[in-house]
């Protein structure tokens, strides 16, 4: 099996020195950790994202640019190259994949970590009917989970191709068991569903390729925009569990981010793999990855233990 440490690596000694990365939608939350992480592995990555230091997306959040996603990617180790993209914009995802075409020739990991769709979900999505919910705000969610998903592969998989062994990566709220469920509201629950079909999919059209296509989900992800919704910080993040006791199992996004720098790593990826969803606590026990507090929560098994059996259980247990 193989074994993920959190030893501080350069470009020149990583697992993943030589390879080149682009994380779509790498501004905050996972798709920053994610960039960071492949970097700490030696990755030279390429972030894109609506947020650039001249530029605010509907997100509406400034504290985080891809600016400054790059200068971490770089501080961990790897090469951080912030490249200002719209992924919903077919001419900018051309000039992007051009870009990495003429400065790399090819494209070995492709993490398609696009959304930015949290601020349609409160008051107007969960909890209503289809019929009931705003279709501009329904139609928005597809096109920011799925549209957006749909025309970075498209554009970029011919150069992924190239590599020796190409990875791509989808990231999604829940896996194909956990999602079984209903998401509450159709809109939502297609386009988190869309990127495991998406996975599935592409995992039959890159295996001629030796290529893996998996999607996968974190589980209560302490994103900066989660922690400002409960009014705390990584420091305090534990105050939350008073407002939402399922808060108890969250977990920070270098979790995800460190686990999916192994599977990366992984010579053995494809066999495991390959067209399937799994889950940032999968992952780390395949790897033996730790969250940054030392920990490994399962935030899935939690919600299905508790939340929906209603078992007896401490979040303790799932951590």
């Amino acid at each position: 099996m193989s074994k993920h440490t959190n030893t501080q690596h350069t470009s020149q000694d990583g697992p993943l020195a030589g390879r080149i990365a682009l994380v779509a939608g790498a501004t905050r939350g996972a798709g920053r950790a994610l960039a960071v992480e492949l970097g700490r592995a030696g990755a030279t990555v390429y972030v894109t994202g609506r947020t650039t230091r001249e530029h605010v997306s509907e997100v509406g959040r400034t504290t985080e640019t891809i600016e400054g996603t790059a200068e971490l990617v770089t501080a961990a180790g790897g090469t951080g190259i912030a490249v200002p993209t719209d992924h919903l914009d077919e001419e900018r995802v051309r000039a992007l994949v051009g870009r990495i075409d003429r400065e790399q020739g090819r494209l070995d990991i492709l993490v398609n970590d696009l959304w930015g769709g949290e601020h349609l979900l409160t008051g107007s999505v969960f909890g209503k009917k289809s019929w009931e919910t705003p279709l501009a705000d329904g139609l928005r969610i597809l096109e920011l989970g799925v549209r957006s998903h749909v025309i970075t592969a498209a554009l970029a998989l011919p150069l992924l191709v190239r590599s020796d062994a190409p990875l791509h990566v989808e990231v999604t709220d829940g896996t194909a068991v956990s999602n079984r469920r209903y998401r509450e509201n159709l809109y939502y629950d297609l386009a988190k569903n869309a990127p495991i079909r998406i996975a599935f999919g592409l995992g039959q059209e890159l295996a001629e390729y030796g290529g893996t296509a998996v999607a996968v989900t974190p589980g209560f992800l302490r994103s900066e925009q989660m922690l400002a919704h409960f009014g705390v910080r990584e420091e305090n993040w534990r105050d939350a569990i008073a407002q939402e006791p399922g808060f108890a199992v969250a977990e920070s996004p270098h979790y995800l981010a460190r686990a999916i720098a192994a599977l990366a790593a992984d010579p053995d990826r494809a066999t495991r793999w390959n067209g399937k969803s799994t889950s940032s606590a999968e992952l780390a026990r395949t790897y033996d990855i730790r969250d940054v507090d030392g920990s490994r929560p399962d935030a899935w098994a939690y919600f299905e233990d508790v939340t929906y059996a209603g078992k007896d259980s401490s979040p303790d247990d799932y951590r």
